[in-house]
């Protein structure tokens, strides 16, 4: 056929309508992207990657992670000073971040305690003590009560005790103050608390943003560094910060620094590239209008389908699978030459591109159904994504391009390669060795073959984990990872089943076996047991009638206690306290954190410190069992592998699937056993050659190789239907080599930086795609010159000139 230029190609040549084009082009993705930018809401949820729990202890693993006690505490050291001035740096940083709505909880030890009990709740106080449940509140009581008074006000004390006298002569409010004291609190000097050595002021802070919320926990970090730095003055103290959160937000910040430098380096390489590959200016302009129109119709499509946000490892995740869309423009830059309209030229190209876009898309489609929030926001970007670069390859790239630029299959250095690729020789049986020697490694390879612990691909590093354990202790905060569990439908009952604990767990304390515990029936009892205290107080007239037996003979007068006496008729008259009457108040943070409310069940959670021997708890959940109550020891650690255990499953399923609709595409695209099978034994050789190696050099692998093989395999596929669209046309063999070098050198530049990184799951992505470049590449050169050999040698006795 001719390939003189048609009415459209003859109007497109012409530079204005070219321009025009090029205009209409960017003003269509501006207003695009204005309506992504609109409708957009991004999510920094990371709960949003896992699965649908199932079981209890997944669910509730989901919604401890994300908002127990745990997930959300703060750990502060100020050091650098005297401890004089420590301690005034410490009470400075409280009393600035105590009413800052961003923190749910600011102690450093310092507060006398009476903060912590809202006016409104002071009746109630006679509810909530223990003290009066051995020795009943009676004339004896209230005469000892009296006298160790009078003592305290000859003491320095006299000052804090002599307001709460009349309204409180047992002082319940102080005992109440010291029992929600955080357990195993550190020593206090200068009135603050202070690690062991002295050298250390140390802080509690609990951030009101949950632990899955890196963009409310950077905000809360940098509250509290930029508010120490404000009062730094010229002091020499350093304020250290640690703690899941702070984590997360030291997490963030490298690999967003990575993600620029990578970023810039990649950039610059793939302009480099594109003008040495093509030796001209335009290539790299025209090249990322395609990679650009993917971008902002993948960020339209989540951001129409996911109202409920958008998380940010989607976006990120997705711009580096999109990559691969660039390689459509330059197949059609590598093939276009003088004399073949680009329209001719990219209609031929259509049937590999359009095969290789299905096949993948198809691949990432089966993440639609494998229950993973997080999958199926990144296969609907990613859908889009190549779909829009493939169609706008086809459809809007031809009418810019020169029509007329050198043919590559003309370069002398191409010819050259090409002639030493064919004089290689022809892979036989060595494949067939190659699979099995993949696969003898893959089952052979010492050590275990999956990783399930979320723990191991954190970046953070080792010294700031011991720094967190080391203050953790310092602090009495709760462990992470043990949580004692009661479970009803009752919250009183399962307060109740916590509360009777007590002692048990106490003795373990006092053992040395635990360093402390939480629970909020410390803070909240149940209801029995506040109307059991109810009745146990005495009426107002009987209270009067003590009262006036123990003053007998007392300096104090005879009227000064009846605001005792009005305090303990309004808590005997009072309805049992719940957790909905104490929200607003700094109770209501240590309760919210250890009781969860859900549909139809209560959660009390009993957090533990320093816990020596599992087995220990895990017996007093046993026995402290109550009907309607259930109750165990849940470890943190277990469930989150059990999460992990069940993503993979999914996540293999789907590629299993995705495998048989890949090979299904390729089956209607080819029609042939032969050519199928030449297409599709490159990309199914390097999934195997990949796991080897990874294998074979010690990497465990997790749920994100799993994802970056699928991306690898779809690249494989891509060179390989390329090769086969090539034929036995020498030229054309030509070109395809050189667009396929170029492809997997860009996108071997890209994967390899990542193999880099610092961050496990960047650098597990990186070298997974890395190595499944290369190998894609040679094989699939090897399976296709392989077949032009065998042409080549068809046509030998056909006279040369």
């Amino acid at each position: 056929m001719s390939g003189r230029p048609g009415l459209r190609d003859t109007l497109l040549q012409r530079p204005g309508l070219r321009l025009t084009l090029a205009v209409a082009w960017l003003l269509a993705l501006l207003a695009l992207g204005w309506i992504a930018a609109a409708k957009l809401e991004f999510s920094g949820d990371l709960r949003r990657f896992l699965p649908d729990a199932r079981t209890p202890e997944q669910r509730l693993l989901m919604e401890e992670l994300g908002d127990g006690p745990g997930s959300r505490l703060l750990m502060l050291a100020i050091s650098g000073d005297t401890p004089e001035a420590l301690a005034e740096r410490s009470r400075g940083l409280h009393d600035a971040l105590v009413g800052d709505p961003r923190f749910t909880l600011v102690t450093n030890g310092g507060e006398a305690g009476l903060d912590a009990f809202p006016q409104d709740l002071l009746p109630y106080r006679y509810l909530l003590t223990s003290t009066f449940d051995d020795a009943p509140l009676d004339a004896d009581t209230l005469r000892d009560a009296l006298d160790a008074r009078l003592q305290d006000l000859g003491s320095p004390a006299a000052g804090l005790v002599e307001p709460l006298i009349p309204s409180d002569p047992t002082l319940e409010v102080l005992a109440l103050a010291e029992a929600w004291q955080p357990a195993g609190a550190p020593q206090r000097l200068h009135d603050v608390w202070f690690d062991q050595s002295g050298t250390q002021a140390l802080m509690l802070v609990e951030t009101r943003a949950a632990g899955f919320d890196p963009t409310g926990q950077l905000d809360a970090v940098g509250t509290i560094r930029d508010t120490f730095a404000q009062q730094a003055g010229e002091g020499a103290a350093t304020l250290e910060v640690v703690g899941p959160g702070a984590f997360s937000v030291d997490i963030g910040g490298r690999t967003q620094a990575e993600a620029q430098r990578i970023g810039m380096v990649d950039t610059i390489g793939l302009i480099l590239l594109l003008l040495v590959a093509y030796r001209s200016w335009k290539m790299p302009l025209l090249g990322v209008l395609p990679l650009a129109s993917a971008g902002i119709a993948g960020l339209t499509a989540v951001a129409l389908l996911f109202p409920g946000g958008v998380h940010g490892i989607t976006i990120a995740f997705g711009f580096t699978l999109i990559g691969v869309v660039q390689d459509y423009p330059i197949h059609f830059f590598s093939h276009q030459r003088a004399g073949l309209s680009p329209w001719k030229n990219v209609r031929g190209l259509w049937p590999a591109l359009s095969t290789g876009v299905v096949a993948t898309c198809i691949a990432y489609a089966t993440f639609l159904f494998s229950g993973v929030d997080g999958l199926r926001q990144l296969a609907v970007f990613t859908i889009a994504a190549l779909g829009v670069a493939a169609l706008t390859t086809r459809y809007l790239l031809p009418g810019l391009v020169d029509p007329s630029p050198p043919d590559l299959a003309d370069s002398a250095r191409l010819q050259r390669l090409w002639h030493r690729i064919e004089a290689l020789p022809r892979p036989k049986w060595t494949l067939a060795v190659l699979a099995l020697a993949a696969v003898a490694a893959i089952a052979f390879a010492p050590g275990a073959f999956w990783q399930n612990d979320l723990s191991k691909l954190t970046p953070v590093d080792p010294e700031s984990m011991q720094r967190d354990t080391a203050l953790r202790v310092e602090l009495g905060a709760p462990d992470v990872r043990y949580v004692l569990v009661a479970q009803s439908a009752d919250s009183d009952a399962a307060l109740g089943a916590t509360a009777a604990l007590r002692p048990a767990l106490d003795a373990l304390v006092a053992a040395g076996r635990l360093d402390g515990y939480d629970m909020a029936a410390r803070y909240l009892p149940g209801a029995d047991t506040q109307r059991a205290r109810q009745a146990a107080l005495p009426d107002s007239d009987a209270l009067r009638a003590m009262l006036a037996d123990a003053l007998t003979d007392s300096a104090f007068n005879d009227d000064a206690f009846e605001p005792f006496v009005e305090d303990v008729a309004r808590a005997k008259a009072a309805a049992p306290l719940t957790r909905t009457d104490l929200e607003g108040s700094p109770l209501a943070t240590a309760v919210s954190g250890l009781l969860l409310e859900g549909e139809g069940r209560s959660t009390a959670l009993v957090s533990l410190s320093g816990l020596d021997d599992p087995a220990d708890v895990a017996a007093l959940a046993t026995q402290g069992r109550a009907p309607g109550v259930d109750m165990r020891l849940l470890d943190m650690k277990d469930a989150s592998e059990s999460l992990v255990v069940e993503y993979r499953g999914r996540v293999l399923a789907a590629m299993a699937v995705a495998l048989v609709l890949l090979v299904g595409t390729v089956w209607i695209a080819l029609r042939s056993p032969r050519r199928v099978w030449r297409v599709l034994l490159p990309t199914l050789l390097t999934l195997l050659v990949v796991v080897a190696v990874l294998r074979l050099v010690g990497v465990e692998l997790t749920l994100f190789h799993l994802v970056a093989l699928i991306l690898a395999a779809g690249l494989g596929l891509d060179y390989a239907l390329f090769f086969e669209h090539a034929g036995e046309d020498r030229q054309d063999q030509i070109r395809t080599l050189h667009a396929i070098l170029v492809c997997s050198l860009m996108t071997l530049l890209v994967f390899s930086l990542l193999a880099l990184s610092s961050i496990p799951v960047l650098r597990a992505i990186g070298s997974t795609v890395a190595l499944g470049v290369v190998s894609n590449f040679v094989l699939s050169l090897l399976v296709a010159r392989q077949r032009a050999a065998i042409e080549a040698a068809r046509a030998e006795p056909e006279p040369v000139a």
